[in-house]
């Protein structure tokens, strides 16, 4: 079976199962090529040259090899052959080398220590471990030893040797209180390298007895205790207390006090010293110096840097520690130790060896016969370390002899090998500091090729990327490779491919042209080999929707779209990302097919969202920010500077722009002093600005606030700044907006704006208001009045002109003098009215009314303009009277003319005009009388059509609402209708205005007509009422002949007055008129409602119903009507519930029919006794069932003969030409007519589809035959009592239908 496996289009994939060696021949590292090939010994493993064990356990010395054949294992200990079988504490692991030295079942540990080096041996060479030194671990206890416990003087420094066990490995040093706490240690006290505790300055609090040193062995997990120390610190105080208790005040004067001291070195001491380490190793250098205050230790190495990134500082920095350290590592480290009396150094001179190491090992040579190879073994070291060879674990200089091998120092050459030549060298290297010691083989192999790729191994790539694909070999001598294309294709040669060294086969740019199958062909001269791989290749996958750059504000919504295409057969996966991070796990998250929304956007959701688009063959990304905007954060930190009594500055901190640059600062304040809580607007500067010079005002207690603004809105406002009250003046300003204007015709009332608080600029503030009457040598009237806002004049002449001031002042002054306006006193009515009013009536409902103007002295204030009454007495064509009703029409300013528009047609009107005035309306001119011509009347009241019979109709009207004149004639016009609506002849006749009816004969039989009534007067036509009606079917069914070929009408013949006249015979297309819907009838159950209707208008029009609780606000409830069915029926209704209900057809606009309102049943009592569990009814049932089983007997006997049974009769007995046919499409009932109503035929009746009404061939009347409203329909809304069949004449028989009748149809016949 074919593998699929994708290509990597890395470069790394051409050495894929290469084993990358130095060497004439690759041997790729395949299992199953390796167990198949003979291979010299290999160790693979072994334990470490020191190798320290634990006393007490067994002792594993580990030896693994591998080879072909597998290889065996000896032992040497102390350079001697160690005999395993002779030694029955020691075993040999199975197909190992490994040797368990039993020590748990009573062997010495020490009894084995030594050297032991493992050989591996197969017939191609042996291989030998390192020698493996084995020590097992010790632990000893300390010495004992008496301990004086230490007296030290404050100040001084101190010692505290340790002095541990020598152990193998050595211990770890710790010092610990007789509580297992560990001592704390500082600058001034700290453990040294070598175990002792250091005192730089002893201090009262040092004085204990439980100094102990700690030893920690990990080999045996075990720890040694040294004897607790004791330390005992004098201070100062108490030793010159306990001398002068001893000596005489003459002999003594008390021991010194406390001295500093200047830096002493503790260790190491002198002031050099040198170090040695050795390449690799970590490198720790110690100085720790006594004094008082404590020293402060400082690290530099002279003539160069510390390493960087290597040099780290321990111990409070008394310790140097440089790790992995090299040669250029070598020099001089000074130690500086420093306090306040001086300072003290010391030189350490550091020297790094090197043990051997690597520059080049040997490394496996897997060579043909006859080829050449090499072994290079390269090392060094400080000193140089010292090469040498052996050849299967023997020196080279007595191995035996191989013709094909020349030594030549660090390097073997072969030449011309031979399968006996293979064999395993070592390389050894050493110097005083240690050896290094590689294993290496010489392999030669005479193989036939061999193809290690599975065959038809399917790759898969991207079209435009790179393929490789692989042809991994092995053969010796070395393989030819070969690639073909196809079965039977040719070489590939040629730029568009790459021939790799390992056989790989490599398309720079893959194209689908470059599909199918290849075959790789391996030869030498041993054989040849092929194998065939297949290459697909694959569309790219392709972001087409990008997601794109958002700014959105907090709290938002944000969706980021990613829309690929993709190879089919591909299955692609889509990972999201924020800032190259995975999503954070939040339900706001929501990660669709093809977009990421995020819900409720906050701050943090602020990054880099990326889509990331995955197949097993390549991976495509974009990538988009999102940035959330957010209102600012208030300004803080605000602060007053610069006070003066008009100005003060304002600065500022501006708050977090929120990714929205900050565009303004609003600036408000607070007058604590007046408006305490209330904060007005100050000013406003740049979003640049952070700070302000305000403008003050005086007698104000100030705080300031601020407020940012950036392009989403404002922030809080700040915090407010501290109060500043300003010093008190004079006001700078006058009330605004003052004005004089009387209330009463003898007064003035001077009204003006007080000012604010603020703008008081001072206590008592108050008003200085003065007045004059205008265009009068008089002075000015002045009051001071308090902090209000009007005063009020009294005895002022009517209406008057006065000059007005008002001015502002406080306990320190007048305001500047203010600006003086003119106001007026009081109003009274106007005196005299308009003269000379004439009308001129423009036409039947539009009059001009002119008047002279009233002198101005009369009106006595401010003339606003004029007022039209007027009002209809009768009108002149009907003289009853009626509710006079006075319109009132204003003319605004001095006009002396108007417009009376919306008059009714010959009416006798009345009006007068009067002058307006603020005050109000002045007397009225006296009563001027005008008429309206005559009009067009209105249409008639209404149009009913009677009676229609073969050729007849009967129509009734009623006079015009309106007539607006004498009506002189009335105008009717019609024409016929044919059953594609079109429009026949149209006919005129004039009627006489005192007639209300017309009978209309000689009209075609089953035929529809469309009327045009309207009346007129002297003045022109009114607009008409349109009716239509069908005259009924000819009862003997004989047509009568046509006029017209193909007109499909009859003769028109009128016996009419000499007025009426036809109009020229021609016939247009028209869509059909006044489609409607109307008789909207319901049948009302319980939980459901049988809704029937009648429609008039397009074919196959598509009806549906929509109802609602009646009296509610809620939508329509909609249901739609299948097919062209003229009922439906409406289920899952609540019982004793009013519904309204409405019909309409989809596709005419908005046409539907009225509303109709119906109640369902109420719900039936949960508790009723079972009607059908009753013998009474049960036995009524039986009669029932026995009579109407006699009936239908009766029934088939009668249908047999030909007799008419008593639905036939009772058709006879009701042969109302008005009663409509069934509906022969879908077997319902049409409209009927009771006759006795004699009412006009309904717009929307049915009528067959030949346009013929059949007089006594009509179905049986629901009147005669029904139960009641409620018993006419099924649920299904069909009736009950309609025929099975549809009817066709029988002349033989006289029957109407040649089928037996429904049952139902007998027993309704009966009823």
């Amino acid at each position: 079976m074919m593998k699929k496996m994708s290509i990597s289009t890395s470069k790394t994939s051409l050495v894929l199962f290469l084993c990358q060696i130095i060497s004439a021949l690759d041997v790729p590292l395949d299992s199953k090529l390796l167990e198949e090939l003979s291979q010299p010994p290999t160790i693979t493993q072994q334990s470490p040259k020191d190798y320290i064990v634990d006393p007490r356990e067994n002792i594993v010395i580990q030896c693994e090899a591998k080879g072909k054949p597998p290889p065996s294992f000896s032992w040497t200990r102390n350079g001697t052959h160690f005999d395993i079988d002779k030694d029955a504490q020691v075993t040999m692991k199975p197909n190992s080398g490994t040797l368990v030295i039993n020590i748990m079942n009573g062997g010495k540990a020490e009894a084995y220590e030594g050297v032991y080096q493992c050989t591996a041996r197969n017939e191609r060479g042996a291989a030998i471990s390192n020698n493996i030194v084995i020590r097992p671990s010790r632990s000893p206890l300390w010495t004992k030893e008496k301990l004086e416990p230490n007296h030290v003087r404050e100040g001084d420094s101190l010692v505290l040797h340790c002095r541990p066990p020598v152990g193998l490995p050595p211990p770890i040093i710790f010092w610990m209180d007789n509580a297992f706490q560990r001592l704390p240690q500082s600058e001034r006290v700290s453990q040294g390298l070598n175990g002792d505790l250091y005192f730089s300055n002893v201090q009262p609090e040092d004085t204990r007895e439980d100094y102990i040193c700690y030893a920690r062995f990990n080999h045996t997990q075990t720890i040694q205790q040294k004897q607790p120390i004791s330390v005992k610190v004098f201070s100062m105080d108490s030793l010159n207390d306990t001398i002068a208790a001893n000596l005489s005040d003459t002999d003594i004067y008390g021991a010194k006090p406390v001295t500093e001291r200047q830096p002493v070195l503790l260790t190491p001491t002198g002031s050099t010293s040198t170090k040695v380490e050795l390449r690799g190793n970590v490198l720790l250098l110690e100085c720790i110096a006594a004094g008082l205050p404590t020293p402060v230790i400082r690290w530099i190495k002279e003539g160069g840097e510390l390493p960087a990134n290597r040099t780290f500082f321990e111990n409070f920095k008394k310790t140097l520690k440089i790790i992995d350290v090299s040669e250029a590592d070598s020099g001089n480290y000074k130690c500086i130790a420093r306090n306040a009396l001086g300072s003290v150094h010391h030189v350490i001179s550091v020297t790094v060896k090197a043990a051997p190491y690597w520059i080049t090992a040997p490394r496996n040579l897997v060579l043909s016969p006859g080829e050449d190879g090499t072994l290079i073994c390269r090392a060094n070291g400080n000193p140089k370390p010292s090469i040498s060879w052996l050849a299967n674990g023997v020196p080279i200089a007595i191995a035996p002899e191989d013709p094909s091998r020349k030594v030549d120092g660090d390097t073997i050459i072969f030449s011309h090998v031979q399968e006996r030549s293979s064999a395993v060298y070592q390389c050894n290297a050493s110097n005083e500091y240690g050896y290094l010691l590689a294993n290496a083989f010489v392999n030669v192999l005479a193989e036939p090729p061999r193809i290690l790729t599975p065959a038809n191994k399917l790759y898969q790539v991207i079209a435009d990327s790179p393929a490789l694909l692989d042809c991994a070999y092995f053969g010796s001598p070395k393989p030819e490779i070969e690639w073909f294309k196809g079965v039977k294709g040719s070489i590939l040669r040629g730029n568009e491919y790459v021939f790799h060294d390992n056989g790989t086969l490599e398309i720079p740019v893959a194209q689908k042209n470059n599909a199918g199958t290849y075959t790789c062909v391996a030869r030498n001269e041993l054989g040849k080999i092929q194998n065939e791989v297949q290459l697909e290749i694959k569309d790219p996958t392709m972001i087409i929707k990008q997601p794109e750059y958002k700014v959105i504000q907090r709290y938002g919504q944000v969706s980021f779209e990613c829309i690929i295409k993709h190879d089919s057969t591909l299955l692609p996966t889509v990972t999201w990302l924020k800032d190259n991070d995975e999503l954070p796990d939040d339900e706001r998250f929501l990660v669709g097919k093809d977009n990421l929304t995020i819900m409720n956007v906050t701050d943090k959701d602020d990054g880099t969202y990326t889509c990331i688009v995955n197949t097993t063959l390549d991976s495509v990304s974009a990538s988009a920010v999102l940035t959330v905007v957010a209102r600012p954060n208030p300004p803080f930190d605000l602060e007053l500077t610069g006070q003066l009594e008009r100005s003060i500055d304002l600065s500022w901190i501006p708050g977090d722009e929120n990714n929205s640059p900050i565009t303004s600062f609003v600036i408000e304040f607070e007058d604590a002093l007046h408006e305490p809580g209330v904060w007005r607007y100050q000013t406003e500067v740049p979003g640049s600005q952070t700070t302000a010079q305000l403008k003050l005002s005086p007698y104000v207690n100030y705080s300031f606030r601020v407020i940012a603004v950036n392009r989403i809105g404002r922030s809080q406002p700040s915090e407010p700044s501290e109060q500043y009250l300003t010093k008190s003046a004079s006001p700078d300003e006058n009330p605004a907006n003052v004005q004089g204007i009387g209330s009463e015709p003898d007064n003035l009332v001077i009204t003006w704006e007080p000012l604010k608080g603020f703008q008081s600029n001072g206590p008592g503030l108050q008003y200085k208001v003065s007045w004059r009457q205008k265009d009068v040598d008089d002075e000015w009237t002045s009051v001071i009045v308090a902090n209000v806002s009007k005063y009020i004049v009294s005895g002022t002449p009517t209406f008057v002109p006065y000059e007005v001031k008002v001015q502002a002042l406080n306990d320190l002054g007048y305001a500047p003098e203010p600006s003086e306006v003119i106001g007026h006193s009081g109003e009274d009515l106007p005196m005299v009215a308009p003269g000379n009013v004439q009308v001129h009536v423009i036409n039947s409902t539009l009059a001009k009314v002119h008047w002279d103007p009233v002198p101005l002295k009369s009106v006595r204030g401010h003339l606003q303009g004029y007022k039209i009454y007027y009002w209809k007495v009768q009108s002149l064509s009907r003289r009853s009277r009626r509710h006079i009703e006075k319109k009132i029409l204003t003319f605004r300013g001095n006009k002396t003319f108007g417009m009376l528009p919306g008059l009714e047609p010959y009416s006798s009107y009345k009006l007068n005009v009067r002058v307006v005035n603020g005050k109000g309306e002045g007397p009225a001119s006296p009563d001027k009388v005008f008429k309206t011509p005559e009009g067009v009347p209105s249409s008639p009241s209404f149009l009913k059509i009677t009676n229609p019979t073969l050729d007849s109709l009967t129509l009734e009207w009623g006079s015009p609402t309106h007539p607006n004149g004498v009506l002189t004639s009335y105008t009717l016009k019609f024409q016929p209708i044919n059953n594609t609506h079109e429009l026949g002849p149209l006919v005129e006749i004039r009627i006489p205005a005192n007639e209300s009816s017309l009978i209309l004969k000689n009209l075609n039989y089953s035929t529809r007509y469309k009327f045009y009534f309207n009346a007129q007067t002297s003045v022109g036509s009114g607009s008409q009422i349109t009716e239509e009606a069908v005259t009924i079917m000819d009862e003997a069914g004989i047509l009568r002949p046509a006029v017209g070929a193909g007109k499909g009408y009859s003769e028109i013949l009128f016996a009419t007055s000499p007025v009426m006249h036809t109009v020229r015979p021609t016939f247009y297309k028209v869509q059909p008129l006044y489609p409607r819907i109307r008789n909207v009838t319901t049948a009302a159950a319980e939980t459901y409602a049988n809704i029937s209707w009648e429609y008039e208008g397009p074919d196959h029009a598509n009806f549906y119903v929509e109802y609602g609780v009646a009296g509610s606000k809620e939508d329509w409830k909609k249901e739609i009507v299948n097919g062209s069915r003229s009922f439906f029926v409406l289920k899952g209704l609540t019982p004793g519930t009013a519904y309204k209900v409405r019909v309409g057809a989809e596709g005419l606009s908005g046409f539907r029919s009225s509303e109709d309102v119906f109640e369902t049943g109420p719900a039936m009592a949960s508790r009723q006794v079972d009607i059908a569990t009753q013998g009474w009814f049960i036995g009524l049932m039986c009669a029932v069932a026995l009579l109407i089983l006699i009936l239908l007997i009766v029934c088939f006997i009668r249908r047999n003969k030909g007799g008419k049974y008593p639905v036939k009769e009772k058709e006879d007995a009701h042969a109302d030409p008005e009663i409509q046919p069934m509906k022969e499409d879908d077997g319902t009932f049409g409209e009927y007519s009771d006759a006795e109503d004699h009412k006009p035929l309904k717009k929307g009746s049915r009528t067959p589809s030949d346009r013929t009404v059949k007089k006594e061939d009509s179905d049986d009347s629901l009147v005669d035959y029904g139960e009641g409203v409620n018993g006419q329909f099924n649920e299904d809304g069909s009736f009950i009592g309609q025929y099975s069949g549809k009817k066709e004449k029988e002349p033989a028989e006289g029957n109407e239908s040649s089928e037996a009748p429904s049952p139902v149809n007998a027993m309704n016949s009966f009823v």
